[in-house]
């Protein structure tokens, strides 16, 4: 989803409107993933790796993925694929930044 702009006179002055899109869809989604998760032991290991997140969260970030396979199974004309929907994917952290040249992590050489 798309954050709208706060602008005038060609100044962007940050993003504005953190309640944006269809709330019946998101009500829709968010039962659909209580439903998912309710009968669906897969679904309940995959929560349970969210074990950082609080309670809410952990039941809204299935929500959000389940709405985006939903969108993409419609566009690619594709039926519903449970592997690829528990894939965990993580994103990598990249540069030097946070390697050194011994192969340990930053924090890790600071302790």
């Amino acid at each position: 989803m798309v954050k709208p702009k706060k602008e005038s006179a060609g100044k962007t002055y940050g993003f504005i409107g953190a309640k944006i899109g269809n709330a019946h869809l998101k009500w829709a989604f968010s039962e659909a993933s209580v439903l998912f998760l309710r009968n669906n032991p897969e679904g309940q290991a995959y929560v349970a790796r969210l074990e950082n997140h609080s309670k809410g969260k952990s039941l809204t970030i299935p929500a959000h993925k389940l709405a985006r396979a939903v969108y993409y199974m419609l566009r690619r004309n594709e039926a519903f694929d449970m592997k690829r929907f528990l894939i965990c994917r993580r994103r990598r952290r990249s540069g030097p930044s946070w390697r050194t040249r011994e192969g340990q992590t930053a924090v890790s050489r600071w302790r």
